[in-house]
């Protein structure tokens, strides 16, 4: 485990990492940009409450106040959630983080990079980034494929974000050779709709299977793994109203100008307006899910 001092590692996940006991690492760009307050608290408190009831040891990633922190506790936590403009942070913004003291919540690419020097291999969050819809550029594709392809940790989501290009998506992943793996399914999930439709070449079906493919993965010099489980069919939200608000949203961004790293929470944002808060409640619902699994494949893995 790296034990630089830049990074503080909270004792009890530096003691299970040492003790080679499940960990489970969550990521805090939800917590700042992804859901509003209070639910925002409420679903990193109860994320790791459901990690905590599977017999793992949740860790909360962020930088705060310059440091790298690898497990917030409930202070950091209450007082991340409660600040509109921290920074948003892939891995490529972590050294301006920490060289200009700022607290910054952590994407799925920078969660999975700390994570991984931390000596945490399962990490749990909604959905990854990827390529977006009707862009111009071949090569508007979210650090989180980059990082899947280098860094061996294993990401328990619901695919990937319902506001992406899922098709387009799926072939960098592939070309990545990043291995994408469906829980109980044999449709790649599309975060908040159940399944996007598009076939995934492996399945799994328990915590074992999936650990016994992470273990073989990693022994063959294998870096990312996507665990994809499908939203809950209770609460995702039905394919063609969610494109319908996604059009919309997707108006106003460009009618205000929004693009870049700022334009996934803008349109998160705007699709809980358009859809009275379906996308808020899919959202909190799939998180616990991702960590619950999370927390038993870790189980497995280190069992």
């Amino acid at each position: 485990m790296n034990r630089s001092p830049f990074m503080h590692v909270r004792p009890e996940v530096a003691e299970a990492v040492e003790r080679q006991r499940p960990v489970v690492a969550l990521e805090s760009t939800l917590i700042v940009h992804g859901l509003p307050w209070p639910l925002n608290l409420e679903t990193a408190l109860a994320a790791e409450a459901a990690v905590r009831a599977e017999g793992a040891v949740p860790a909360t990633i962020a930088i705060w106040e310059g440091k790298p922190v690898i497990g917030l506790d409930a202070e950091q936590l209450h007082a991340l959630a409660q600040q509109k403009n921290a920074l948003k942070a892939s891995r490529r913004d972590l050294a301006v983080a920490v060289s200009k003291k700022l607290s910054a919540a952590t994407t799925v690419a920078a969660t999975m990079y700390l994570a991984n020097l931390a000596g945490i291999r399962l990490f749990a969050t909604g959905g990854i980034g990827g390529a977006h819809r009707d862009s111009t550029h071949s090569w508007d594709v979210s650090a989180d494929v980059s990082e899947l392809a280098r860094t061996p940790v294993a990401v328990v989501c619901s695919g990937a974000k319902s506001i992406l290009d899922i098709p387009k998506t799926l072939q960098v992943l592939e070309t990545a050779s990043v291995p994408v793996i469906g829980y109980g399914t044999d449709e790649f999930p599309a975060f908040y709709i159940h399944s996007s439709g598009e076939p995934i070449t492996a399945r799994v079906d328990s915590p074992r299977q999936a650990a016994d493919l992470l273990r073989a993965h990693w022994n063959l010099g294998g870096a990312g793994v996507i665990l994809a489980q499908p939203i809950d069919p209770h609460v995702a939200l039905e394919p063609e109203s969610f494109m319908s608000a996604l059009s919309t949203a997707e108006e106003e961004a460009v009618g205000a100008g929004v693009h870049g790293k700022e334009l996934t929470p803008f349109l998160l944002s705007k699709l809980a307006e358009i859809t009275e808060g379906q996308t808020l409640r899919a959202n909190h619902t799939l998180v616990l899910a991702n960590a619950r699994l999370a927390a038993q494949v870790a189980r497995s893995l280190w069992g």
